[in-house]
């Protein structure tokens, strides 16, 4: 019997429409603890798990407002809803219309006992943490050798430090050996003198598969480890035992690869800063200088000898000009005072009466002016002067009139 050879799609569909027409997955209650709950966009996804296997599970806009409980991680739950097909990838998907809560899964609270009992014993105290070194050599990643995670750690450390020298600690991140795999390596490379910080991680996954880094002896082996250990697992909303234990938690594997190491851009562009302030510190400094220089130039011009000679010359040549400028003008002004005192002199002057034949009377002596005829007597002695000479005369008879009409 030939059987009829069908393409992926075909199979795919085949399924889907089995299980689309399959009475009982159309409204299906399913029994489960909450795991990798997250939201994406407008909808809730979330992973329903028990000790045996896991359901992805999905609740869209339009029955969020049916959810009346407030969903947490590792809360033991029954979902109802219908069961979809993912032609595209294989994968069943629990589509839920409605959550009721049945209380605590087992995995939640092993994990909130574990983590009560390292807080009281002092494995999460930050004074216990370790300082992570600021510019590391070497670091060692310890993680899967085969998920995305490792790649995002390596290409961000190459690209924010091309000189990084990564050692690469392949281990499982899941399943029953894990725990003991991640003890062995964090062991390991604590032998090692050469390496300055551990980044252990993994990418995400549901409650269970970050279980190992859960685990009691994975917390004591971060928490006793000599080097730094930056604990990256899962995405962002993921919390596990080793992130509170560890010395610094980063919330991706691509975020603890940017925490361990600065951007060689950073430096550079600090460099470049620094150059700057450098360069403007040296130009204020020549600045100073050179107007100190100035001043001291000034200063040593005014003390030379032969500049101030010079200057004192033309002070003394400058007040000799102002000196003889104001002699001048004194002469100049005394001159025509002069002038002007001879000319109303002469003006007075009797020798100018005498001009037009008049003539003064001076008594014998010629110390007194005589003006009137009762100032002399018969036979007196008395000059009379003329403009061009003098004569002595005797008196012989001296007639002295009437004044009147004030005459």
């Amino acid at each position: 019997m030939l059987l009829k050879t069908l393409t992926v799609k075909q199979v795919n569909d085949y399924l889907k429409n089995i299980v689309a027409g399959d009475i009982i997955l159309k409204h299906v209650m399913v029994k489960g603890e909450i795991s990798n709950l997250h939201f994406r966009g407008q909808a809730l996804y979330f992973t329903l798990v028990d000790e045996y296997s896991s359901l992805k599970c999905v609740v869209f806009e339009d029955y969020i407002d049916n959810i009346n409980v407030e969903v947490k991680n590792g809360m033991s739950v029954i979902v109802t809803g219908k069961v979809y097909v993912y032609e595209k990838s294989s994968s069943f998907q629990l589509h839920v219309f409605n959550i009721e809560v049945e209380g605590l899964g087992s995995l939640f609270l092993s994990f909130e006992r574990l983590k009560q009992k390292l807080k009281s014993e002092g494995l999460f105290d930050l004074d216990k943490k370790k300082n992570l070194p600021k510019n590391p050599k070497k670091v060692a990643v310890i993680t899967s050798p085969s998920g995305a995670a490792v790649h995002d750690i390596i290409n961000i450390l190459r690209r924010r430090k091309p000189s990084i020298d990564i050692m690469m600690v392949p281990i499982l991140v899941q399943g029953n050996k894990a725990s003991s795999e991640i003890v062995d390596a964090i062991i390991k490379v604590n032998k090692r003198s050469d390496i300055d910080l551990i980044i252990l991680g993994r990418g995400g996954g549901s409650f269970e598969d970050l279980y190992p880094f859960n685990d009691e002896i994975v917390a004591r082996a971060i928490y006793n480890s000599r080097i730094p250990v930056i604990s990256a697992v899962g995405h962002e909303t993921d919390f596990t035992i080793s992130d509170f234990v560890a010395d610094l938690r980063a919330p991706t594997p691509s975020a603890a690869a940017e925490l361990a190491v600065t951007d060689v851009n950073f430096y550079n562009e600090k460099i470049k800063n620094y150059r700057r302030s450098l360069y403007r510190y040296m130009l204020s400094i020549i600045d100073k200088k050179r107007h100190r220089l100035d001043n001291l130039k000034k200063l040593l011009i005014g003390k030379n000898p032969i500049i101030k000679n010079r200057q004192m010359k033309e002070r003394l040549d400058t007040l000799n000009r102002i000196m003889e400028d104001s002699i001048y003008k004194i002469l100049r002004d005394k001159k025509l005072q002069y002038v002007n005192l001879i000319e109303k002199l002469n003006t007075l002057s009797p020798l100018n009466v005498l001009k037009r034949g008049y003539t003064m009377t001076m008594d014998k002596d010629k110390n007194n002016l005589v003006t009137k005829a009762n100032d002399i007597s018969a036979d007196d002695k008395i000059y009379l002067l003329f403009e061009d000479g003098e004569a002595l005369c005797t008196v012989n008879e001296v007639m002295r009139y009437e004044r009147k009409y004030g005459l």
